[in-house]
């Protein structure tokens, strides 16, 4: 085990440098009651991943395997004094548990090695308030870390305990502590009454869009699936691709033009992870809500990660509680072209599952195809029609959104028979002409 000495006044990043990480979990434990765990160096890349990402440097580790947590410090004793030794050896300043904490573990962890400890949720949402950049998606994790600080308030240093009694003030003898949480207290509604305001906004952007009826395909999958990637490939836009765990927190939409010449609306979302906290779940809710009301999901899973089925797990999980659960979905297994070339060629695809690269490009029309076949929304229909040609801009939708399979020009006016989504077939019916109609001219 390496560790490198840093000095404590060196703090160029929210997170110190010199992170020890800890962990102290019993076996994760799933709906079925069985009591499996990912595999163990996995689930540690994971987490050097998520402390990299929130700007940690990493000077050392340790794990423990305990049938069940100590309800006083999570870890041993002995295990917590070892840490403790390394902690003052490398002049480390914060500890970072792969496990979430009750606030009487956190203290308790932080008198014995005396440094700053925090859990896996917080890291989470230190990454996420690092990435947010919206409006929106900032009050989200601000209100997941004030929800988070709540509980977590009371003993957090001898100032809490100060009287701040007198005029002006609740009554005489409100602790310091009192105060911070009626503080908080406030900001969580206020927060709380944006995040509404921001809903509601989205509601009625929705409210245009549904105008002319577009089915949205949501991507979802877990963090660093490479969502965003695909993202960019179908939709030729920029937004950003990162190594990086939770790169992706604002919601995205662009159109994508299928091969039936359907349009559909893509949205790329956050990544999901193992034991996503659920006060992120909750206050990621109004972003999530396009996933709600999508009418296909595209499930992107990593076909090189060797935890993949657990990975594809989590992200049910995940789905099961915001209740899309029964959704159409199309499995993408992306990253196809780091395998071998003999396993690459051993590929299948099917109805449900696609192989794809979305970084190379390949497999993209097979998607393409795999979700005009599954979306029921906005289907075909045929009609015939005779548009006058100043009608410019509504020729031109009829070149990009529909399939022309006759045409003619009489008397000022294009004659044609489409195949359209019935999207766009709605505004073209007062322009639709009958048989006999049709013959006579």
């Amino acid at each position: 085990m390496e560790f490198r000495r840093r000095s404590r006044n060196d703090r160029d990043v929210e997170l110190p440098p010199g992170a020890v990480l800890a962990r102290g979990a019993a076996a994760a434990a799933h709906e079925d009651g069985d009591t499996r765990r990912p595999d163990l160096e996995e689930s540690m890349s994971e987490f050097r991943e998520l402390a990299s990402s929130a700007g940690a440097e990493i000077a050392g580790e340790f794990v423990q395997r305990r049938d069940r947590p100590d309800p006083a410090t999570l870890v041993g004793l002995g295990k917590l004094q070892e840490i403790a030794g390394a902690v003052a050896s490398t002049n480390s300043d914060l500890v970072i548990v792969d496990h979430e904490l009750s606030p009487s573990q956190q203290r308790n962890i932080e008198r014995e090695v005396d440094a700053r400890v925090i859990d896996r949720t917080q890291l989470i949402l230190d990454i996420f308030a690092r990435h947010a950049r919206s409006r929106e998606g900032q009050l989200q994790v601000e209100l997941a870390q004030l929800e988070y600080m709540l509980p977590r308030l009371a003993g957090r240093g001898v100032e809490m305990s100060q009287l701040g009694g007198g005029i002006g003030t609740r009554g005489p003898g409100e602790t310091q502590l009192e105060t911070d949480r009626r503080k908080i207290y406030r900001r969580i509604r206020h927060i709380k009454q944006q995040v509404e305001e921001v809903r509601r906004v989205r509601a009625q952007q929705r409210q245009r869009r549904e105008s002319v009826p577009l089915p949205t395909v949501a991507l979802v999958g877990y963090t660093n699936a490479g969502k965003s990637t695909l993202f960019n490939a179908l939709t030729h836009s920029g937004v950003l691709e990162s190594a990086k765990m939770f790169a992706t927190l604002d919601p995205t939409i662009r159109a994508v033009t299928l091969p039936s010449k359907r349009r559909v609306l893509l949205s790329d979302t956050v990544g999901f992870i193992r034991n996503l906290p659920t006060t992120l779940v909750a206050a990621f809710r109004a972003t999530l809500e396009e996933v709600q009301r999508a009418a296909l999901l595209l499930h992107v899973s990593d076909v090189t990660s060797p935890t993949a089925p657990e990975q594809q797990r989590q992200v049910e999980a995940v789905l099961k509680e915001l209740e899309v659960n029964k959704t159409a979905q199309i499995r993408v297994m992306n990253k196809t072209d780091l395998l071998p070339e003999a396993q690459r060629k051993a590929l299948e695809n099917s109805d449900s599952v696609i192989y794809i690269s979305a970084v190379r490009g390949q497999g993209l029309d097979e998607l393409l195809r795999a979700i005009d076949a599954r979306l029921e929304i906005d289907a075909l229909r045929q009609l015939r029609i005779r548009i006058p040609q100043v009608e410019g801009k509504l020729l031109s939708q009829i070149e990009a959104r529909a399939h022309v399979l006759k045409r003619a020009y009489r008397d000022g006016a294009v004659q044609m028979e489409v195949q359209a989504p019935e999207s766009l077939a709605r505004v073209l019916d007062r322009y639709a002409i009958s048989r006999s109609r049709s013959r006579a001219r």
